[in-house]
């Protein structure tokens, strides 16, 4: 359909387009890296240790395939550091001497011939010497086994704020409970997979499902010894990442690199389920420890927490894990007197790393059932409990900064009930229970809810450190190029920057294409976590755009109004003129943000997103089993810029909220997933995911306030809903069954021996 040559009136922001790759995916034409058509390739595979920790003393491959035209690489065979650069150099790309998890890749191989490389990684033998492994992280932190460092501890913080000891010393009601999370597997629909060109005379270039591609940009430099400029990374349709496609994709393009550069020839590497599951990198366990000091009316008077990660074999992103879930520890309450002292430990699993939330799930789990604990003990209504101590702007938060965001979480609880029609289901349910066990009958019905924050963006001072550049051209047609290495992962990330772009410009979606990530055509401007894509990124377009517009004002080609034929015709006279009508936008830390990144001092993050979740459920005594029937999610995220793909945000969290809760167990035996496949890796099907109700509240920011953080006000949204469904769900487990559940998942297995712990 030709569009309307005339100005856009009406702002995009808020509206629901269509999304820009959606045509493509629902015709087939989107193509993902295993589709890519690559004359020449051949097929990689990677054969790994089945030992949890050991010396690597020899390699012995066994007749039965062609050897000689098999390539073969081992860390021999890397160029440069045999590393996988990330924050710290301390996680090999291929195994030299040191095993230190049962999935450590220590030989890769290639042929043009599928099935004869599989033959010849079950003829490669590993020889071993095993040392003892240590898998428990209480046996880490305490024991005498080191697998990393000097003493296991990966990273270790504490924040302190007023008197701990002086509160705890006078308090009328002190509360103690531990809690734990497992693991939990991403499970994208599709698996790792990379495609490589590599040589010394032409370079590396990598084609891959990935979320970050200047990740692997540095981390092949350094593998390779060569400069950044001989490295190229392009991002393919990549379905879903979740975190797991964050930082583990610099591993599988390294291996396919290496057999690039071995062989001569392209190479693609493709995981299937089961290896994807057992090699890549999955959510945290943990375990909290809180002790909490209150007055007879429940008012919080001290928090101290003791917040473990299991982090693992290697570093990868655990440090930034365990940021995130301490500075999440303490809840959306005030509190005077804050301790929290967290550690993430090394183990011999293969290495944890980002999962969505990465780390605010499993303490803000820790801290929502803690609550319910004290309002048990107490005999005060938990949704009491939480409005008596909820933060109020103004007030001080953990880490002692100022909460200036203009939230009203007792008017958000209260919508909360309202939506939920909570108060009346919660009495009803009550009675429903009573006559059920004076009857015989084996359902059980309850509802409970979870209150919670998440930090947009990257945690103190990393936006500042990333300093994440965007560009924005145009060309002598008018078509607005925006330019960034953020990387469509089915979230909808092209439809909003285009969405943002209009609402600058004035233009008609066709007239804004959003550049495929590949470093040799986008600047870095971070990568694709941590809730940071609109609101920070996003931003950097809004400026770009509003720049861009200013030159062609300045230049008087442009009027206040204008029609996308005059805007064309402008872009083509300012080319005439020999200008270059690209702008860039880098980051700048807003003014007023401080924080101090040893004392964990400061603002935390520069605004935060709020809810309230309510879920109900229905739990059968008889086969124990629970079943999640309705969920109610509220949230303030800021300004809305396309409800369907916030909404649809929201339910994906709540799902896999769903399934961290009630369903996704790893069975771990010496350091192996024993479930690696998904006919027992039990995660919620279309079956078990209840009715999702799904709010917003940004009446603030449609009014202005809080917007100087992202573009129209908007917030981060990606990591929230991860954080209160499970807690949510849990608390609605306990009205139903009176157990205090402290451990996720809660499997039917778990429940039955809960309740026949408290028989």
């Amino acid at each position: 359909m030709k569009q309307p040559d005339v100005l856009q009136q009406e702002s995009p922001i808020g509206q629901s387009p269509p999304r820009k790759e959606g045509a493509a995916k629902v015709t087939g034409k989107a193509v993902y890296v295993d589709d890519l058509p690559v004359a020449g390739a051949i097929y990689g595979a990677t054969v790994r240790s089945k030992v949890a920790r050991g010396r690597l003393v020899g390699i012995t491959y066994h007749p039965g395939v062609p050897w000689e035209d098999i390539s073969v690489v081992t860390a021999a065979d890397i160029p440069g550091k045999n590393t996988i650069a990330l924050i710290e150099h301390d996680q090999p790309c291929l195994a030299d001497q040191r095993i230190n998890h049962p999935e450590e890749a220590v030989v890769l191989l290639a042929h043009p011939d599928r099935e004869v490389v599989e033959k010849a990684r079950r003829l490669v033998e590993l020889h071993i010497d095993p040392l003892p492994p240590v898998f428990d992280l209480d046996e880490s932190l305490d024991g005498d086994v080191r697998v990393w460092g000097k003493d296991n501890v990966i990273k270790a913080f504490s924040i302190d704020k007023g008197d701990v000891a002086q509160a705890f010393a006078s308090a009328e009601v002190i509360v103690e409970g531990d809690y734990a999370t497992g693991a939990q597997e991403q499970l994208y629909i599709e698996p790792q997979g990379m495609v490589a060109l590599a040589s010394p005379k032409h370079g590396i270039t990598v084609w891959g499902s990935l979320q970050c591609p200047y990740y692997i940009h540095d981390a092949l430099a350094t593998l390779f010894g060569v400069a950044k400029e001989r490295v190229r990374i392009i991002q393919c349709e990549t379905g879903g990442g979740f975190g797991g496609k964050e930082e583990y994709p610099s591993m599988i393009a390294a291996h396919a690199a290496l057999l690039a550069w071995k062989s001569r020839r392209p190479v693609k590497l493709i995981y299937d389920r089961h290896e994807d599951m057992l090699a890549t990198t999955k959510r945290h366990p943990s375990r909290t420890r809180i002790r909490s000091a209150h007055d007879r009316d429940g008012k919080l008077l001290a928090l101290d927490v003791d917040f473990r990660l299991d982090g693992g074999a290697y570093m990868t992103l655990s440090p930034v894990v365990l940021s995130r879930g301490g500075l999440h520890a303490s809840g959306p309450y005030h509190c005077e007197n804050i301790r929290v002292q967290a550690r993430a430990a090394a183990t011999n699993h293969p290495p944890h790393g980002a999962f969505r939330g990465f780390g605010a799930p499993q303490s803000v789990f820790a801290m929502e059932r803690h609550l319910d604990k004290v309002a048990e003990q107490l005999g005060i209504e938990p949704v009491e409990l939480r409005r008596r101590n909820f933060l109020q702007p103004g007030q001080k938060m953990a880490t002692g900064q100022v909460l200036r965001d203009s939230i009203d979480l007792p008017q958000l609880l209260d919508r909360a009930l309202t939506m939920s029609d909570y108060l009346r289901r919660r009495e009803e349910f009550s009675r429903h229970n009573e006559e059920a066990a004076a009857s015989g009958s084996s359902l059980r019905k309850g509802i409970g809810l979870a209150s919670f924050m998440h930090g947009a963006g990257f945690t103190g001072s990393g936006e500042r450190y990333l300093a994440s550049i965007v560009a924005v051209d145009a060309t002598p047609q008018g078509m607005v190029r925006i330019r960034a290495s953020s990387t469509e992962i089915g979230q909808g990330k092209d439809t909003v920057f285009t969405q943002i772009a209009q609402d600058v410009l004035g233009l008609p979606s066709s007239m804004i294409e959003v550049i495929r990530p590949d470093t040799a055509e986008v600047p870095n401007s971070g990568p694709t976590v941590a809730s940071r894509t609109v609101m920070v990124v996003g931003k950097l377009v809004q400026r770009a755009c509003q720049e861009l517009r200013r030159k062609l004002s300045e230049g008087g080609l442009l009027g206040e109004s204008y029609t996308p034929t005059e805007f064309a015709t402008a872009c083509g006279i300012f080319h005439q003129m020999g200008g270059s009508l690209r702008v860039e936008s880098q980051y700048q830390q807003p003014s007023g943000i401080e924080w101090d990144d040893k004392k964990y001092r400061g603002d935390a993050y520069a605004t935060y997103a709020w809810a309230v979740y309510v879920a109900e459920v229905t739990v059968d005594l008889v086969t124990y089993e629970t079943r999640v029937d309705r969920f109610w999610a509220l949230q303030d995220a800021g300004r809305i810029i396309h409800p369907v793909l916030a909404a649809g945000q929201i339910e994906g969290g709540v799902a896999q909220g769903v399934g961290f809760a009630l369903y996704e167990k790893v069975v771990w035996q010496s350091g192996r997933m024993q479930n690696a496949q998904m006919t027992n890796y039990i995660m919620p099907t279309s079956l078990d995911v209840p009715d999702i109700f799904v709010e917003f509240d940004d009446r603030a920011t449609r009014t202005g306030a809080d917007a100087p953080h992202g573009p129209r006000g908007a917030k981060g949204i990606g990591e929230l809903p991860l954080d209160g469904s499970a807690p949510a769900v849990i608390s609605a487990v306990h009205h139903a069954t009176g157990l205090m559940i402290s451990a996720i998942p809660m499997t039917p297995e778990d429940l039955l021996q809960a309740l026949e712990t408290a028989r």
